[in-house]
């Protein structure tokens, strides 16, 4: 521990490591000229740390605005937050920004990258900065907001601009003392531009004011940035292999999926490829459903409006919800979730203790209201499926239900080739308790069973605070996928609201004969099945396992003489469930095994005049190895064989 004297500056205590851009003081962070005071606790923030990426992501948000200006002087600031990877930030500019605007942007960049200009903090009134920002009218909008206590809620990186308590303004100054550039922000930042590695501007797009329809639609630059110029290339190689597994382009490509304009935004098809997949998925994990004490229901994709009252999701959820349908003259909702009726189904007779946990399980058809700006493939939709399940069991029983429930989602993971993961616990935000129901107590309790079962598991677990559901807290599966992006998969999440007396009354009658009120376990091992499906399909580039695979085998006849053969071998695989294809077009047979590579079909069995004789077949695997004279026999039990233990070929 090394003490100073008050009033030192932060960066006089790294001096000596130049890879600190920044400073945590009393565990806030701050710029690396903050003044220190007495019993200040000082740790240094390295730029290749998370919070460092932010700092230097965002300081080049800035840099990009004070190019965009010099270059486009009538351009008027909205906000420039840093992303996860990256930053961008929203001007209010008459004509759409084009490429060749970005390539002069980022010269411009470079040049005051180059001349390290000082990023200054100064303290501001609400007054003054009106004034000194009158062209701005978006960042005085921002200011308005933080005087009516709402910026935190005004836009996503509102905050990062105004923040709260004292307002204040950053100026970029040349090494004469000129000042280049001035931006409402809250910090910290820094200390120069010349410590901006490396970065890159990657686009362009539209975007609404404070992400609201009705406010006018600017235009926002992303760019990424990072501590090195290595870090950056690495970066941009793993865009590059996101854009080639895209599950988009590979649905397009692979005939899984599309989306119908005729039918509507954020509502997929499956194509009789990506049925396969899709019913494999579904008869897999019913049958683990089942293995693991579940019972199976059924439930309507519709129901009264007053449902949703009694459950909670119409007052906290009902944004997300699609508005009422009229029948008969009563209002009816498209579900958004299953757990209201699933609640029907405990409360349709009278539940003894013995019979729990109860557990009900279905694929549950649901509907949600996304904004068309978030809808993305099969990741973000309208209507998907989840396998969902519910468990009602005793206070006592719930802690061992949970760890039954995330060990369960867990092998369903691994059963997919999904293997690299970590928990992420959501809990209340206890500065905004309009969002959640029930007493302090009840969260108390069920945040620690689930932070316990957690911890127990071995897992890393990452605190997500104002991540919980209205009703009560939950653990989520965050995995990684082949090129080390994470996705967040199924969730467990513990549920004391809706059982309660002021919801659905559930009760279950105890041993000593008194009626108690059951704990509710949601849970969902793919969680979608649709977003799932999005996420193996770019986990696996589109090369899906055997068992998976929509075509397991294709069988390619060098010439026409030889297609009734693999006819024939055809049907006996289609006997054991195999599912084969014959590929007896007019193509070379270079063509045919061409289409069954970009086809990403795990097997082909290539026959000739010399397989014919023996009874064999050349055996050719996706990645290019081929043996020849296989048995008959021998080259079907491989593929079964391949098919029964999902292996990962």
């Amino acid at each position: 521990m090394r003490e100073v004297t008050a009033g030192t500056k932060a960066w006089e205590l790294f001096t000596d490591d130049t890879s600190v851009i920044a400073a945590r003081v009393g565990g806030e962070l701050k710029d690396l000229s903050h003044p220190l005071s007495e019993g200040d606790e000082v740790e240094g923030v390295a730029i290749d740390s998370a919070d460092g990426r932010d700092i230097l992501r965002h300081s080049t948000a800035h840099v990009m605005a004070q190019a965009v200006q010099q270059l486009f002087p009538e351009a008027k600031l909205g906000i420039g937050p840093p992303v996860t990877d990256g930053f961008y930030y929203d001007f209010d500019v008459e004509t759409p920004f084009v490429p060749e605007d970005l390539a002069k942007i980022e010269t411009a960049m470079r040049k005051i990258v180059k001349e390290g200009q000082r990023f200054d903090r100064r303290v501001t009134t609400d007054a003054d900065a009106i004034s000194e920002l009158a062209e701005e009218p978006y960042k005085i909008e921002l200011i308005g907001l933080k005087g009516s206590g709402r910026s935190d809620d005004a836009a996503e990186g509102a905050s990062v601009e105004v923040g709260a308590g004292e307002l204040t303004i950053y100026d970029n100054v040349r090494r004469n003392g000129d000042v280049a550039w001035s931006d409402l922000c809250r910090g910290p930042h820094l200390p120069t531009t010349k410590r901006i590695p490396a970065f890159k501007l990657m686009r362009s797009a539209a975007a609404y004011w404070r992400g609201d329809e009705k406010n006018k639609q600017l235009q926002r630059i992303y760019g990424t940035a990072w501590e090195t110029k290595e870090a950056l290339e690495e970066h941009l190689h793993r865009l590059e292999e996101a854009e080639r597994r895209d599950h988009r382009k590979l649905g397009r490509e692979l005939d899984l999926f599309s989306f119908p304009d005729e039918i509507g935004s954020g509502l997929p098809v499956f194509h009789p490829r990506g049925g396969v997949i899709k019913r494999e998925m579904e008869d897999y994990v019913r049958l683990r459903h089942i293995e693991e004490g579940f019972e199976y229901v059924g439930t309507p994709h519709i129901a009264k409006e007053g449902l949703f009252h009694t459950s909670g999701h119409l007052p906290y959820y009902g944004e997300g919800m699609f508005p009422a349908l009229d029948v008969d003259g009563m209002d009816y909702r498209l579900k958004a979730m299953n757990c209201p009726m699933h609640n029907l189904i405990f409360d349709a007779r009278q539940r003894s203790y013995r019979e729990l946990p109860l557990r009900l399980f279905e694929f549950g058809s649901v509907y949600r209201h996304e904004k068309s700006g978030v809808v993305h493939g099969l990741t973000r939709v309208r209507g998907f499926a989840q396998d969902d399940s519910h468990s009602y069991c005793t206070p006592e029983q719930a802690p061992g239900e949970v760890k039954h429930l995330l060990d369960f989602m867990l092998s369903v993971l691994r059963d997919f080739g999904l293997d690299d993961f970590y928990l992420e616990l959501s809990t209340r935000d206890d500065s905004k308790p309009d969002k959640f129901v029930g007493s302090d107590e009840d969260w108390a309790a069920a945040t620690a069973v689930l932070e316990q079962v957690a911890t127990e598991s071995g897992l890393e677990l990452v605190p997500d605070p104002g991540g919980a559901a209205f009703y009560g807290p939950k653990v989520s599966v965050q995995a990684k996928d082949a090129i080390g992006r994470t996705w967040q998969m199924g969730t467990v999440q513990y549920d004391f609201n809706q059982p309660s007396p002021d919801r659905f009354n559930l009760t279950y009658v105890a041993p000593d004969g008194s009626r108690q009120q059951p704990v509710m376990i949601h849970s969902a091992k793919f969680g979608s099945i649709e977003r799932f499906l999005g996420v193996l399909v770019e986990h696996y580039a589109g090369a899906l396992p055997p068992w998976l695979a929509p075509v397991q085998v294709q069988a390619i006849p060098i010439a026409e003489r030889h297609a009734d053969y693999l006819h024939d071998v055809a049907r006996r695989m289609r006997t054991q469930g195999l599912r084969v294809e014959v590929d007896d077009s007019d193509d070379r047979m270079q063509k045919k095994i061409r289409n069954a590579q970009l086809q990403k079909v795990p097997f082909m069995m290539i026959a000739g005049d010399d397989d014919l004789a023996a009874g064999a077949v050349s055996f050719r695997y996706r990645d290019g190895r081929q043996d020849n004279g296989v048995p008959l026999e021998e080259a079907i039990a491989r593929v079964a064989a391949a098919v029964e233990s999902r292996e990962q070929v």
